[in-house]
């Protein structure tokens, strides 16, 4: 069988091109004939991928064709209209309202994307959301047949030493608070650098905040937390910018306690790395994220900076804990194996082909 991948994009980094590629992996390996097209892609993956407008040659009834949905794009529009089957996968589209102060224009195509969900009800065989949480969303949308499928992520690249720059100029034994993620408000960067001032003055000043994420775009927001870094005369927090793989991993190497206060998430890739890595996680259960640790973890129920503060001192400093806590994350990452997701993949492409 033929089974084909649509995107607007394929970035360098991204979880949800790494997604793309691993599925194309296993669909491969199933002995299925799998391309990827988009109409952007950042040069250092240009052999990976194919123009959107290729496609029309190798489309027909028999195929199953996967479409990542984005806010809308010519990609979008060709996908709709071949008649090959369908499954729309939703990763989520982060409400408009987080970024009316810092973005107009993105908070105006993010509306856009939320109403443009539901005009393809009709369109497609099968969509699903990568969490429980996105599903819903297509199912309060309207759509007929939903499903699930976590994202597909591979954790073996993370058993590798990081960059030996970055572990050199981090690595002086602070103790270190992380969090990946793109510098937007819906993450709440500044209840991060509230938690980390309220941590470092009452609990451990020999400590900082790591915060991994690409700010481009969103410039206003970050100059907002500068200032209010400023303001707290805070030392030791980082902002790293986009980081490659390897400075990555040095982090996730580095890091004593990942944390992550974001008010929106689809899914929670970076909390699922830290669990790989043996970094506890505190993380606040809004979107999906109580839905991604799985039990994992420390799940915070309300925002309550000094408690946060307060428990991230005893995580650090109870050894015994530390470990019962990383233990039970590592049970919680059985779900997203490759294997566990693999399947799941199969199944749902199998319910498609039979219709």
């Amino acid at each position: 069988m033929e089974i084909h991948q649509f995107s607007t994009s394929l970035s360098y980094g991204d979880a949800i091109s790494d997604e793309m590629l691993e599925i194309q992996k296993v669909l491969r390996e199933k002995g299925h004939s799998s391309e990827i097209f988009t109409r952007f892609f950042d040069p250092r993956l240009a052999g990976l991928r194919r123009d959107y407008r290729e496609y029309k040659k190798l489309s027909s009834p028999a195929n199953v064709v996967i479409f990542h949905f984005s806010i809308g794009s010519p990609v979008s529009k060709l996908f709709f209209r071949v008649p090959d089957r369908k499954i729309m996968i939703y990763h989520n589209i982060t409400p408009h309202e987080f970024f009316v102060d810092w973005h107009r224009i993105l908070a105006r195509e993010c509306y856009k994307g939320r109403l443009e969900i539901r005009l393809f009800v009709d369109k497609v065989d099968l969509a699903v959301g990568d969490s429980a949480f996105n599903r819903q969303e297509l199912e309060a949308a309207g759509y007929p047949r939903t499903g699930v499928l976590p994202i597909l992520m591979d954790f073996s690249k993370f058993d590798r030493p990081g960059d030996p720059v970055t572990r050199r100029l981090f690595g002086d034994g602070k103790t270190t608070i992380l969090f990946v993620g793109r510098v937007i408000p819906n993450k709440k960067f500044e209840d991060l650098i509230k938690v980390f001032y309220l941590y470092k003055k009452h609990f451990n000043p020999d400590s900082r905040l790591v915060l991994a994420g690409d700010y481009r775009g969103l410039e206003r927001y970050h100059a907002s937390l500068l200032d209010l870094v400023d303001r707290l005369g805070l030392r030791d927090v980082h902002f790293s910018g986009h980081v490659d793989f390897g400075e990555l991993v040095a982090f996730f190497e580095l890091a004593d306690i990942y944390l992550s206060l974001s008010e929106h998430e689809g899914f929670g890739v970076p909390i699922l790395e830290a669990f790989h890595r043996k970094v506890p996680v505190v993380g606040f259960d809004a979107g999906a994220v109580g839905e991604t640790m799985n039990g994992g973890g420390v799940l915070l129920r309300e925002k309550d900076f000094f408690r946060t503060a307060a428990l991230i001192d005893v995580l650090v400093r109870n050894k015994g804990l530390r470990q019962a806590v990383i233990q039970g994350q590592l049970k919680a990452l059985e779900k997203y194996s490759r294997a566990n997701v693999s399947r799941i993949l199969q199944q749902l492409i199998e319910e498609v082909a039979r219709r």
